[in-house]
Parts: structure tokens; sequence; C-alpha cells
């Protein structure tokens, strides 16, 4: 758990209130019968691995964000996990200036083909365009059985089929990733859009682990590989979470800096 102490209060305080709704979120849910996971599921009488959820994607058209629920066979899930939420933003919502990041990996039109496991990359998006197709992915949210937020991670490039951004401007993006449509579900896309709020620390932080994972990972391999279509680094960096813990963290740093 970050330092709550060395943040702003009003960062601070905009955490808070991110926590609050989603925890009513997660409490409409439970009185509804139900939980995060049921929600994205959208009443699916069958759960297939791999196929999103729901089909087609969650996107906001006035803030390019967008996000799916997927899950992998059992045997491929990180331990007491359901499945997992993907986020991105698309380049119409982006800060300006940010563009994709070069390396000579990225130059490469046709990597050798590896063994793997099938990926499904983001739908895209109807009356899209070209220019909005270098979508990046910001970070995942790992759920349990009984549909709780269990953990964060980010990945290879290969996993999702994004573009590649520097962390330096993926960091940028963070707080443009905001859901407010009502389709399929209004208090699913509150909920994960003050997840991207409530965590805002570990996210930035995790996005720093996931370049220096890379680079680490392209040292040690170098000529060897294309770093970002290797199928050994899937997962570049990873922290536990806990909601109400993350709550409680703020609220008690607000009540010292008070």
């Amino acid at each position: 758990m970050p330092d709550f102490a060395n943040l702003p209060r009003l960062e601070l305080e905009h955490m808070a209130a991110a926590g609050r709704t989603a925890l009513d979120c997660v409490g409409s849910f439970a009185i509804a019968g139900g939980s995060v996971v049921s929600e994205a599921l959208n009443g699916a009488e069958d759960f297939f691995e791999w196929r999103h959820y729901p089909a087609t994607d969650v996107y906001d058209p006035r803030t390019h964000a967008q996000f799916y629920y997927h899950a992998h066979p059992p045997g491929e899930r990180a331990h007491g996990e359901h499945g997992h939420f993907h986020a991105f933003l698309r380049p119409r919502g982006m800060p300006p200036g940010v563009r994709p990041l070069m390396l000579p990996e990225l130059a490469i039109p046709d990597a050798p083909a590896q063994p793997h496991s099938p990926v499904l990359p983001p739908v895209r998006q109807p009356n899209q365009g070209a220019d909005n197709d270098k979508l990046s992915h910001l970070a995942a949210i790992s759920m349990d059985y009984r549909g709780m937020p269990i953990r964060l991670f980010t990945t290879n490039r290969w996993v999702t089929g994004e573009t590649w951004y520097a962390a330096a401007d993926v960091l940028r993006m963070l707080d443009r990733f905001a859901v407010n449509t009502h389709e399929p579900s209004e208090p699913l896309n509150r909920w994960i859009t003050a997840m991207f709020t409530l965590f805002r620390p570990q996210m930035r932080a995790l996005l720093t682990a996931r370049d220096a994972a890379i680079m680490n990972w392209r040292r040690r391999h170098r000529g060897k590989i294309h770093v970002f279509e290797d199928r050994r680094l899937e997962v570049t960096s990873a922290t536990d979470i806990d909601v109400e813990g993350q709550v409680r963290g703020i609220e008690e740093a607000l009540r010292r800096a008070a």
C-alpha cells in the first residue's frame, strides 16, 4: 500500500470519493444478489474462456475509454482469480503530444511465431478509423470468485495487441479513463471508473515497473528475441489490492492532514 501521507490532500479527497463510489456500486450489486463480475457477464448463461464480456467491449465514444472482462483457462489463472478486466484508452482520448514508443523491435513487421495461448485483441469499435486504432492498455484488474477485485497488473504488448506507449505517457492517460455511458451497465461503468482514481498511486507504480521489466528483459536477451512478442514475458508488474483497506488508509491520511 502506498504512503498516503505523501499524496496531495486534493488527490486524497478524490480517491476517498472514488472509494465511496466503488463500495456503493458493490453494495448495490450485492443487494440485487450479484457482484461486479455477474454484472460484467450481464446474465450470460454460459461463461467461455477467452471470450470478451460484453462481446463488443464497453466503449465511451466521448472519452475513448474501453474495457472488457474475460478469463483464461483455470491452469493459466493467477491464484484465486476468476477473471480480469482489461482497460484501454484510444488515441482520440489521449493527452496532446502522446506518441507510440519507437524501438527497433517495433519496426519488425513479422516476429517469429512462438507457441502461445489464444489471445483475443480488443474489438475494434465501429466508425472509428485508423487514427483511433492505436490504443494503449492501462491496467488490468483481477477479480476473485466472489466478484471482488484482488490484484492489479500490467502486461507485455502481445497479450492485448496494444500499441506500446512509454510509461511516462501512459501515466498521463490514467486520469482520462472514464466510462460515462449507461450501456451495458451504468453502475459497472461507474465502478471501474472509480477504481482508476482509487488505485491511481498503485497504477502509477505498476506502469513504471512495467517499463523497467521490459527494458531489463530486453537487455538480458538483446539480439535474441522480439521483447514485445516474447510469450515468456506476459505479466510485467502486479500488486495485490484491497478496496476497503485502501479506503481506510486514505481516510486515516485525511484525518491526520486535518
